[in-house]
């Protein structure tokens, strides 16, 4: 299982969060594999030790994938979760009150940023 955490603005323009994974099916070699998703782009970006980032709305709909760094994000309505090394956040509230974020251990947040082509279907399954 590879722990997902859907990020996204619900009908009263509020940002919302859903934990749950990313679907994986059975494949070659015995591994578990989703479905392809169709990308448009990708970039990795640092952030030091002691980040933060005030109220905003993510930028584009992506896939952020912790590398290393735990963080703690917060919703306007006061909904908190961690995003770990392995994690990967579902980044879809890009409209609306927003999240902020900040590091909570003593390792710089690095990431993947995968910024997901218009209309693809996320293989994000809820808990």
């Amino acid at each position: 299982m590879i722990r997902c955490v859907r990020l996204f603005t619900g009908a009263d323009q509020q940002s919302h969060i859903q934990i749950g994974s990313l679907d994986l099916t059975p494949g070659r070699n015995d591994d578990l594999v989703s479905a392809a998703i169709s990308t448009s782009h990708v970039t990795a970006e640092e952030t030091a030790t002691g980040g933060t980032l005030a109220w905003h709305t993510a930028p584009v709909r992506q896939l952020v994938v912790t590398l290393a760094g735990t963080l703690v994000f917060t919703t306007r309505d006061g909904q908190e979760f961690t995003l770990a090394p392995g994690d990967v956040l579902l980044a879809e509230d890009t409209v609306g009150s927003g999240h902020q974020w900040r590091l909570v251990d003593d390792e710089p947040w690095r990431r993947i940023y995968i910024v997901l082509a218009d209309g693809v279907t996320v293989p994000f399954v809820a808990d």
